[in-house]
């Protein structure tokens, strides 16, 4: 499972609102400063090697676009970071798994409506 960007660029409304916590603590882009915290634990550490850049790239995208829907001109990018993520599946191993079940749970759905339809 991939996290949705907009989870990475909401701030948590959970933490403290104390003025000596920095907002990019609870998010990784700061809308104030237009900075992407690439450190921020928000990111679960996709930032880092071996799909870092690849992540980067992508998630910078979606955060500066402009675009209708926001990220429909990001989809590229998207799609070199998942296919660097199945090329490094040792690292990855929990997001292709998660990404594994949706597609499994997808055909469980087929097969029931399949099942339904067939019973009637």
């Amino acid at each position: 499972m991939f996290m949705e960007p907009s989870a990475a660029t909401t701030p948590d409304k959970s933490t403290s609102s104390s003025s000596t916590e920095s907002s990019d603590q609870s998010a990784a882009f700061n809308p104030e400063t237009g900075e992407i915290n690439w450190d921020c634990p928000c990111l679960g550490g996709m930032a880092q090697p071996p799909c870092g850049d690849a992540f980067k790239e992508a998630f910078s995208c979606f955060v500066y676009s402009t675009a209708e829907p926001k990220g429909v001109d990001c989809v590229e990018k998207f799609k070199a970071m998942q296919d660097c993520f199945r090329a490094n599946p040792e690292a990855y191993a929990d997001q292709l798994d998660d990404d594994d079940d949706d597609e499994d749970d997808e055909e469980e759905k087929k097969d029931v409506k399949e099942d339904e339809v067939m019973n009637v």
